[in-house]
């Protein structure tokens, strides 16, 4: 089967994460779906650039948004394009197919002096759950790491005489970030803490439950979403919001684009451009509040 052999390789051979592979799942069923509704075709490696774009306009037409749909078309652009190689298909309709444009919306971030405020040590209990809920912020904060990255670190991912913190990001690739000194004390005073209360840990990951289990996706965002209540109003309040503010912060210093990108474990310098857009927006604001001719 064309759809499992194309899975396999972003498996075995692409090494995609599971999520990941889940979602080319879903694109590649739901376009199956569309084809054998719409067109009686139950073969989706018979399908023409004129039933791709037929599904575009379908799903423009059920408010998809253009990032959603481009992800879709991705995904089926990936599939077409491994199975030609293979000579499992004639043709790749693709090939005619043209993304649809998406407005750049810059991405949300909390404040420096806000951030400064929260993390704040009387905001948080002296026990074990106290300096467990600051660490998780502290790290996604000054590392920037992604929520999959906080969970997956394990003992031997922080070097504490190199200060660093080894992460595996996206297609399992390492990167090693630097960590302050403050940030290595708290590891130090939190694993105490972590030893006392659960003396017989089973496994080797760094941060755990209030049952001293790893921590999963919805703990995370749980823990963070309730800390970034007490200091914004804004909507978005996930672990991301975090890595945001983290790259906007150090645009806003000065840091340099490829130095960011670096640390955020991005493949692309594209991606980390987003956020030199906050930058350009803090200095049209400072400009039209001081400027006599703005």
């Amino acid at each position: 089967m064309l759809l499992k052999s194309f899975l396999n390789y972003l498996q075995y051979e692409k090494r995609y994460s599971k999520h990941t592979i889940i979602s080319y799942k879903t694109d590649l069923e739901q376009f199956k779906t569309f084809l054998s509704q719409q067109y009686e075709l139950v073969n989706i490696e018979l399908a023409n650039h004129m039933q791709v774009r037929s599904w575009i306009v379908h799903m423009m037409q059920n408010q998809l948004t253009a990032k959603s749909v481009n992800r879709k078309i991705s995904s089926l652009k990936s599939f077409y394009k491994f199975h030609k190689k293979k000579g499992n298909v004639t043709s790749n309709p693709m090939q005619k197919i043209v993304s649809p444009k998406q407005s750049k919306r810059l991405p949300s971030y909390v404040r420096e002096d806000k951030l400064a405020g929260l993390l704040k040590s009387d905001n948080f209990t002296a026990d074990f759950y106290g300096i467990r809920d600051l660490l998780i912020l502290e790290i996604l904060y000054q590392t920037g790491i992604r929520r999959s990255e906080l969970i997956s670190i394990e003992n031997q991912s922080i070097n504490i005489n190199s200060k660093t913190l080894k992460v595996l990001g996206k297609g399992n690739k390492e990167r090693l970030i630097p960590i302050k000194d403050d940030l290595v004390l708290l590891i130090k005073s939190y694993n105490e803490y972590k030893f006392a209360e659960f003396p017989h840990t089973e496994h080797d990951y760094v941060l755990v439950t209030d049952k001293g289990q790893k921590m999963y996706p919805k703990f995370v965002y749980n823990k963070v979403k309730a800390y970034l209540d007490i200091i914004t109003t804004s909507e978005k309040k996930s672990p991301h919001i975090l890595r945001h503010s983290f790259a906007t912060h150090l645009a806003n210093r000065g840091a340099e684009l490829n130095a960011i990108k670096s640390l955020l474990g991005h493949s692309s310098l594209a991606a980390t451009q987003i956020y030199t857009h906050n930058t350009i927006e803090k200095l049209k604001t400072a400009y039209n509040a001081a400027h006599p001719k703005a």
